[in-house]
């Protein structure tokens, strides 16, 4: 997906079983974040910082949904350990974050494995992607005003 792309209107089922629409969210822009792994210690920083800021977010128009290759239950946990007040997407297949372009082949220590990227897309009122910060772009501990400016 790229900026000016329609996003699709599935996302896929959240942390409670609930199929999730972004026609859910006419009228508002949508934060769509994709994040490699729940508990660890930069996706719980970015979604920390998400959720410290949720406010100032909605108060801007925006609503925000969280994306990784977790289960419902995972997510669940995630959620009630760190209060957040959004909704998480249990990608478990990764066919939303594949479509989204942010899976493909890292690299750890020299060990080569598919992941997720850490992406997120700005989703415009109508539905339409109008930015993206990419991988390289993120700062999890302060994602919240990149997002903002």
């Amino acid at each position: 997906m790229n900026v000016g792309d329609k996003a699709p209107d599935i996302l896929g089922l959240n942390e409670k079983g609930e199929e999730i629409h972004l026609s859910d969210y006419r009228g508002k822009k949508v934060v769509l974040y994709f994040y490699p792994k729940d508990m660890t210690s930069g996706c719980t920083a970015q979604a920390c910082n998400l959720r410290d800021n949720y406010a100032e977010l909605r108060d801007a128009g925006y609503e925000v949904i969280g994306v990784s290759i977790n289960d419902a239950k995972s997510h669940q946990r995630f959620i009630e350990k760190n209060q957040l007040p959004f909704t998480l997407i249990a990608d478990t297949e990764h066919k939303l974050t594949e479509q989204f372009g942010a899976w493909g082949e890292k690299s750890m220590c020299g060990r080569k494995y598919m992941g997720t990227f850490r992406t997120t897309f700005i989703i415009n009122e109508d539905g339409i992607i109008e930015r993206i910060i990419t991988p390289k772009e993120v700062k999890t501990k302060e994602h919240a005003a990149q997002i903002l400016k």
